[in-house]
């Protein structure tokens, strides 16, 4: 019987449905989950969706005590379809040569360590996945086809051929849906689908000699530009022609491995031979028509076997991602997130978002919000004061069946971080001081306390900020501002030095300057602002902004004195 899980999350009522059709279908075997992912260029965070999903149910499965495989099918023998835009060490012309060869054969970028262009690609995936706690059996669909693990299946799609070609044969009269248009990075939805060697190749349609759902890859060019012009049954015996270089052969596909099913045969041709109970896909691959759809059919009356559970996963978009990076092709990958949040950020994004809820992943200022928001979930789950779909959406992005995943020893806010990254240029001895007095009853004593996520909130300063956005101190003070001020604003700054001493702490500053002002109208530190007192407020801090960094904005202003130290401070605003 299933274990019945007493959360609400989406993760938990999809884990219910699994196990009961895993007891249903296999009864004593491992649960099989599934992803696919084509290492054709950059792997995105779009794609990031097909891995996070099926990993955080088979993740929930494992925590139930049941034995689960997560399988990851590297689609690395699909065909080379295009040259990706701002791949570094690619040019487009030489490239573009290789365009129909399986990725395995496609030489990786210059300067690279990889033999060739999938396990390029596939390396920096591994490495993000492996940060992220996701743990996988991974699947080169190179190594099953050219060692002919596939072969009997493939010998019975072709002996099914006409039985499949009916199958397609109901959708192809449907016309396509139009493509999305491409949007520049900022605003973009990645693709979360596009995994799965989607529309990667037709499906095996055309030709005079009838239907074939098996393409060779070429003998001596090594393209797929080839047409099956027959097939016997029974000796195997296949005919193919190269329209890229003429070159043609007749091969046994009883003993020949230098090819692949198309992709509407070969997804199902797989659930039925990994028996996979759970696999998402994307948008375009659930539409009427879809390999999705038409993979159900397939697997059933071709394959003897049964579609797995498919919710359908939405859009991954990217907030403000800055120039620099976007150069780089426009596909934000998780390896560029993980360079600016730590992994459980990153795994709660998709873990508390159900898969047919679309979401951005900040790149810009959004990211401070994002940690604010995090942190504060945090302190709920520690209190046992958050909601129980939230506290578990926490659990699933902290750990795993597996156990915790690294964390910040001290996670102090990542907006303060940021700043003081931006103040001291990096400069350690400066951020040690400055987070040594953020809190002088319980200093900081080390940076490694506040690692990783001191790290990533510098990268994020470094990468993503752009240049008139970050932060300069004022060397000398601006001696012909503060020779204008008014008698209003020089109290203000006299109330403001006269408290430094007694307030040198990041609390102890933020009750400083936002009092400052409440006391010269008279009121109390601690009175409730009104309006009039918010645009008091405003003045002043936007004085203080202009004589310290020469910008009406800036950093949080107690952070930014604690940056600049008190003396700096004294002479800057003319004490």
């Amino acid at each position: 019987m299933a274990q019945q899980s007493t959360e609400t999350d989406w993760v938990s009522r999809f884990a219910d449905e699994v196990i009961a059709e895993a007891e249903r279908r296999a009864p004593g075997k491992p649960v099989v989950c599934a992803s696919g992912l084509s290492p054709s260029g950059p792997i995105h965070l779009g794609n990031l969706r097909e891995v996070m999903t099926p990993h955080l149910v088979a993740d929930e499965i494992r925590r139930r005590g049941y034995e689960v495989r997560h399988l990851i099918s590297w689609d690395d023998y699909d065909r080379y379809r295009k040259v990706p835009e701002g791949v570094p060490g690619v040019d487009k012309e030489t490239w573009a040569q290789h365009i129909g060869k399986p990725l395995t054969s496609v030489p990786a970028p210059a300067g690279s360590p990889y033999p060739n262009w999938a396990e390029h690609f596939k390396a920096a995936m591994s490495e993000a996945l492996a940060e992220l706690g996701v743990e996988y059996d991974g699947i080169s669909q190179t190594a099953q086809y050219t060692s002919g693990v596939y072969r009997e299946q493939i010998l019975h799609a072709m002996k099914h051929r006409t039985d499949i070609d009916a199958i397609l044969g109901q959708y192809r009269t449907k016309k396509a849906p139009a493509k999305k248009s491409q949007k520049p990075v900022d605003e973009a939805e990645l693709e979360a689908a596009e995994g799965s060697g989607a529309a990667s190749e037709d499906d095996g349609s055309g030709g005079s000699a009838g239907y074939f759902p098996y393409k060779p890859y070429c003998g001596r060019c090594e393209k797929d530009l080839t047409t099956v012009t027959s097939y016997d049954d029974e000796t195997t015996e296949l005919v193919y022609t190269c329209t890229e270089c003429g070159f043609g052969e007749t091969v046994r596909l009883s003993e020949f491995n230098r090819g692949k099913l198309v992709w509407k045969v070969d997804w199902p041709m797989r659930w039925a031979y990994e028996g996979v109970i759970f696999e998402p896909s994307g948008v375009d691959h659930s539409s009427p028509g879809s390999s999705f759809v038409v993979g159900g059919q397939i697997v059933r009356q071709i394959f003897d076997g049964a579609q797995p559970i498919g919710p359908m996963y939405a859009f991954v978009g990217i907030s403000g991602m800055a120039k620099m990076s976007s150069s780089r092709g426009g596909v934000p990958t998780p390896g560029d997130a993980l360079k600016i949040m730590e992994a459980p950020l990153l795994r709660w994004l998709y873990a508390r978002r159900r898969p047919n809820q679309s979401f951005k992943i900040a790149f810009d200022q959004e990211i401070q919000r994002l940690y604010d928001e995090w942190d504060k979930l945090e302190s709920k789950v520690a209190e046992g004061t958050a909601l129980p779909a939230d506290a578990a959406a926490h659990s699933r992005a902290a750990r795993t069946a597996a156990g915790e995943l690294p964390r910040t020893p001290r996670p102090l806010p990542y907006r303060t971080l940021a700043s003081v990254a931006d103040i001291t240029a990096g400069h350690d001895e400066q951020t040690l001081r400055i987070l040594g007095e953020l809190d002088p009853a319980n200093p900081v004593t080390s940076l490694d306390e506040t690692r990783p996520r001191l790290d990533k909130a510098e990268h994020w300063i470094n990468t993503q900020v752009p240049a008139e956005q970050r932060t300069i101190v004022r060397d000398e003070p601006d001696e012909e501002r503060l020779a204008t001020l008014d008698e209003q604003a020089r109290g203000s700054l006299r109330l403001l030095l006269d408290g430094l001493d007694t307030h040198w702490s990041l609390d102890g500053l933020t009750t400083l300057v936002y009092g400052v002002p409440k006391v010269q109208a008279g009121l109390e530190p601690d009175a409730k602002p009104t309006p009039e007192l918010k645009v008091a407020q405003r003045a002043f801090f936007a004085l203080l902004y202009h004589l310290l960094v020469g910008r009406d904005t800036g950093p949080r202003l107690p952070t930014l004195l604690l940056a600049v130290g008190a003396d700096r401070v004294r002479k800057l605003l003319g004490g």
